[in-house]
């Protein structure tokens, strides 16, 4: 019995809320109904009050018969000047009769002109064709390309507007594209986004908003583009600096060519000589023989561990461009990571904050790579402070041989730094440990200005004195034998991997 009340209540309920929605739909019918005859019967008054009304009833019943029976059609700014020119001239003619019927004229002209331009929109059903060519994933903090290809399958020309609907994490509401189109033509366009979150980016829909060259209407066409794409760590930037693992590189904006002191003489290959190559080997017979300097090429030291370490507390959650400086540095450990594995060492991946993040094994071949991509996009900032000691504990049971070890953290002062400094040199002691943190460029910037007056005096000195502590901890950490890198953000992958390039060549791992 209960069940059957429950259920008589719910039908109740129902059918209640459908008569109020009829009785809702039936009053805006008869209010637009009764408005639309009060129009009409003041449009009868001779004076130039009821002239402006009848227009008014005009477009009105225009407006109705388009948003009822055309969904699709669109009243461009054009529609409305043209109405609005042809309303004054009717206006005008109740003091001159002859501009009265010029205007009953002109708008009868004006109508043809516009039942002409629907047929013109309309006449075909797939008038245009429109395709999003997205790439397989976004790469964090680059610009990726995105591709749309418009195709007129008509022979009218066409002036279109493309409304794409981006993903919400870009913030863009005003994003419109104009081209115009000639008859069975079509274009490639070609618009790029920078994206500075990782994570799923979803595309919906795109609008196009087509005009014939008479431009009084406008049809929209929506199409169903719905389409999702992950933002992963930058793999632009890994690309552009895998060509660092090659022998054969020789100058690379930024990059330092090292010699080798400690260098293996396990022979691999003789080669054409390029600048920055030792002379001390040159191969001369192998010169004689082709006319050209040679060079023995002997092969580096492989199946080194090489770890990657990243703070995720929240001194790396300060922007910079528009990413975090955790992100700056979730694009370097990739990059690093796929030089040392064209190197052919052994990689892997350590995150922590106030707990142990994600943990990878060291391992090498393009698998590795594969691992390390994935988790790196997974991770995120915390908001609590890096427990160091922690961090300590874990290498000692996660790393059994010793390893160079890229930590990335952010140390905004002197007295952050040696709070942790004997967990660093304890950290040093059991691996060639290299410290990696950041110049505020901000500050940087602001006292390297000149000073006018004595506030700016004041703000400047401030500034020198965060700078010159940055300086200090690099000479404390240099002091106990720890590898530093201080730098920008914009430039922490090509120090990194010079440093890596560096450490590799001085046998120090």
């Amino acid at each position: 019995m209960r069940q059957l009340l429950k259920k008589n209540k719910k039908t109740i309920l129902k059918s209640h809320k459908r008569s109020l929605k009829n009785n809702l739909m039936n009053n805006k019918k008869w209010l637009i109904l009764s408005t639309l005859i009060l129009l009409l019967g003041l449009s009868f008054i001779p004076n130039p009050l009821g002239l402006v009304l009848l227009w008014a009833w005009r477009i009105v019943i225009l407006l109705l018969v388009v948003i009822f029976f055309l969904k699709e059609v669109y009243l461009p700014k054009r529609f409305f000047l043209s109405m609005a020119a042809l309303a004054i001239i009717s206006a005008c003619g109740f003091f001159i009769p002859l501009l009265f019927y010029t205007a009953q004229a002109a708008l009868l002209l004006f109508f043809s002109i516009s039942v002409l331009d629907i047929i013109l929109l309309f006449n075909k059903k797939e008038a245009i064709q429109c395709e999003r060519i997205l790439p397989k994933l976004f790469s964090l903090g680059d610009n990726n390309q995105i591709r749309l290809m418009l195709k007129n399958n008509q022979g009218l020309s066409l002036n279109i507007n493309i409304v794409d609907e981006l993903p919400e994490q870009f913030q863009k509401r005003d994003f419109q594209i104009n081209r115009f189109l000639k008859g069975f033509s079509q274009e490639n366009i070609v618009y790029e986004l920078r994206s500075t979150t990782r994570g799923a980016y979803f595309f919906r829909k795109i609008n196009l908003f087509l005009k014939s060259p008479i431009g009084l209407i406008e049809r929209r066409i929506i199409l169903n583009a719905e389409a999702t794409i992950p933002v992963y760590p930058s793999v632009i930037q890994m690309k552009k600096y895998e060509l660092l693992a090659l022998a054969r590189i020789s100058v690379f904006p930024g990059v330092k060519k090292m010699r080798k002191l400690g260098q293996s003489y396990e022979f691999e290959q003789i080669r054409e000589y390029v600048k920055g190559d030792d002379f001390r080997s040159i191969n001369w017979k192998a010169t004689s023989r082709k006319n050209a300097l040679m060079v023995n090429q002997y092969e580096d030291e492989r199946s080194q561990q090489v770890f990657t370490v990243i703070d995720k507390s929240r001194s790396m959650k300060m922007p910079f461009e528009g990413l975090s400086l955790m992100d700056y540095a979730i694009n370097t450990s990739l990059v690093i990571s796929n030089v040392a594995l064209q190197k052919h060492d052994k990689v892997g991946l350590l995150t922590f904050s106030d707990k142990i993040g994600a943990t990878v094994k060291p391992q090498s071949g393009p698998k590795q790579l594969r691992i390390i991509i994935e988790t790196l996009y997974k991770e995120k900032e915390r908001n609590l402070e890096a427990n160091f000691e922690l961090l300590y504990q874990a290498s000692r049971q996660f790393i059994r041989r010793r390893c160079l070890m890229f930590l990335y953290t952010n140390f905004e002062s002197y007295s952050a730094m040696m709070r942790v400094m004997p967990i660093l040199r304890m950290i040093n002691h059991l691996h060639l440990l290299v410290v990696i943190f950041f110049e505020n460029t901000e500050i940087k910037d602001f006292a390297e200005k000149d000073a006018d007056n004595t506030e700016d005096i004041y703000n400047k000195t401030i500034a020198m004195k965060f700078v010159e502590e940055k300086e200090r901890i690099v000479q404390e950490l240099r002091q106990y034998g720890i590898q530093v890198i201080l730098t920008r953000p914009e430039d922490l992958s090509i120090n990194t991997v010079n440093k890596y390039l560096e450490l590799k060549a001085k046998r120090m791992i």
